[in-house]
């Protein structure tokens, strides 16, 4: 089980604002980070997530949160994938990093790399500004997460490390 625990740190190449650049957990420390891992671009479930985060990219920001997305797709398939589908689904880029896993290196470490199909699963891990994993939700790939419920664990998690308090449902 990883939550409570230090995320695993990882390095990757990713496509981000028009460019392919290595980026690592560790770029991120100080803020909360969406680690989304999903099984491939031009697929039928992740598109609606993905789209529904970039047009809510800037309630996240505004909470002091980032987003990198992982598939094992290339990040050329990445980028091809932003130009002609998802920047006509958001109406631009999307604003976060996409980061490549070809070997499932990085979904090994978080327990959602498939084996038999080679590919990562639906994962959502929630990660502090310490780096610790708060929440993680796992689904099998017919079953899309809701972004909704992502805001308001964010704001749960974030009440409940500045006051303490629980926060119910």
């Amino acid at each position: 089980m990883l939550v409570t625990k230090k995320a695993p740190n990882f390095t990757a190449k990713a496509f981000h604002k028009g460019q392919i650049k290595e980026i690592s957990l560790e770029d991120y420390k100080g803020k909360w980070v969406v680690l989304c891992f999903y099984p491939g671009d031009f697929t039928f479930v992740w598109p609606t997530e993905i789209s529904h985060i970039a047009v809510g990219y800037d309630k996240l920001q505004a909470l002091n949160v980032d987003v990198i997305s992982v598939s094992t797709d290339s990040v050329f398939s990445h980028k091809i994938w932003n130009e002609t589908e998802l920047s006509k689904m958001v109406g631009g880029d999307i604003p976060f990093a996409m980061a490549s896993d070809q070997t499932g290196n990085i979904g090994r470490l978080y327990g959602v790399y498939d084996e038999e199909g080679g590919v990562n699963i639906r994962g959502r891990f929630l990660i502090d500004p310490e780096g610790v994993i708060q929440a993680c939700e796992i689904l099998s790939p017919p079953v899309g997460r809701n972004p909704e419920e992502l805001l308001r664990q964010i704001k749960a998690y974030q009440h409940h490390q500045k006051t303490g308090e629980v926060m119910p449902s």
